[in-house]
């Protein structure tokens, strides 16, 4: 009789029994600690994410970034910011140089993302994208799915760098994604460049979906059955990944911003990357959700059918034509992300500006 295997936990079985990868979503050493130890090959950051990493763990980076400061006497706090940044993302990155090293460059990444505000210059996204990429083997670099984004995706992605798209909540927009990183891997190996450990990635925001559902039934009253718009973003992810499927793009998907067990249990089996929070991974390690493959499942069809008939940007993120990307910049999930990560941005600076120019009205 065969010994039945034992696992970690829900996690750590869905990533030894199915082809659905874990990553931590967020750079945080402890909670990526965590996360390696059941099972996880990646991790993400963004300008929220960072803030939230610095305010929790201040200690360990408190003398650092008097030292940044100090060493760089000419600097600006957007300079000083940047070092800081780019410093949390290279120690995350160490963490998972052996899974980038055993996958040999497929997983064990950590991305890192481009500045917020140069979502409408794709020449200033490249080259800070070219940058990060210098920073360690096994850094991806997230752009965001803005009309300038798209070429900057397939710029960057001809001059090597492995892709994460991020500000990213629909079909048209990961189809954008995987054409544009196409064209640039064409372009590498039409010049006899190598792509063989490259590994683009494009993320859905599938919380977020739902967050913008939420807010279109409450903001134009329109009566939905409740829950029904939890599955906005799951239908998006499940009709992505069948157009990827059936194309052959050689982007990966990413599923992110999760709110309920559905953004996870639902998409189990598939090809796929989970970008899991740290609090998420422990309630669902705590759960009694049983691990197995839904990905192929559909939405149910009433759920569906409503969502459908009653919201007419789940159609526009849900069809494959739904919209081109001269409309990304103003979808409404795109705007409410973009100012997101704008002001966490601005937040984080003026954390940087605390430490460079401390307020003399409090006593210290």
């Amino acid at each position: 009789m065969t010994a039945k295997t034992t696992y970690k936990s829900p996690l750590h079985e869905m990533v030894m029994t199915t082809s659905t990868d874990l990553w931590n979503d967020s750079c945080s050493i402890e909670e990526l600690t965590y996360s390696i130890g059941h099972g996880a090959v990646g991790a993400t950051t963004n300008p929220t994410i960072v803030l939230n990493v610095l305010k929790k763990e201040m200690d360990a980076w408190r003398e650092r970034i008097f030292e940044i400061i100090a060493e760089n006497p000419t600097w600006t706090e957007d300079q000083v910011t940047w070092e800081l940044i780019e410093e949390m993302a290279v120690k995350g990155a160490a963490l998972l140089l052996p899974a980038f090293e055993r996958y040999q460059g497929r997983k064990g990444r950590l991305s890192i993302q481009t500045n917020p505000t140069f979502y409408r210059n794709a020449r200033l996204i490249v080259k800070q994208a070219v940058h990060f990429n210098t920073l360690a083997p096994n850094m991806q670099v997230k752009i965001p799915v803005s009309q300038a984004g798209v070429q900057a995706i397939e710029d960057a992605t001809y001059q090597g760098v492995s892709i994460n798209a991020t500000v990213s909540f629909s079909v048209p927009q990961a189809i954008a994604v995987a054409e544009a990183v196409e064209r640039g891997l064409n372009r590498r190996t039409a010049e006899g460049l190598d792509i063989d450990h490259m590994a683009p990635v494009c993320t859905i925001m599938e919380g977020r979906v739902d967050d913008w559902l939420h807010i279109l039934e409450k903001r134009d009253r329109i009566i939905i059955s409740p829950g029904y718009s939890d599955w906005g973003g799951v239908a998006c992810v499940k009709k992505a990944y069948q157009v990827y499927q059936q194309r052959g793009y050689r982007a990966r998907l990413l599923a992110a911003a999760f709110r309920h067990h559905l953004h996870w249990s639902e998409l189990i089996g598939g090809d796929l990357i989970l970008s899991i929070p740290y609090n998420w991974q422990k309630l669902y390690n705590a759960s009694d959700v049983e691990v197995k493959s839904r990905i192929a499942d559909p939405v149910p069809t009433p759920v569906f059918d409503s969502l459908y008939k009653h919201l007419a940007d789940f159609r526009r993120a849900y069809d494959e034509d739904g919209m081109t990307p001269a409309e990304f910049d103003s979808f409404g999930p795109n705007v409410r992300t973009l100012r997101q990560f704008i002001e966490s941005y601005r937040e984080l600076t003026a954390l940087v500006r605390d430490f460079m120019l401390p307020n003399p009205d409090v006593k210290r």
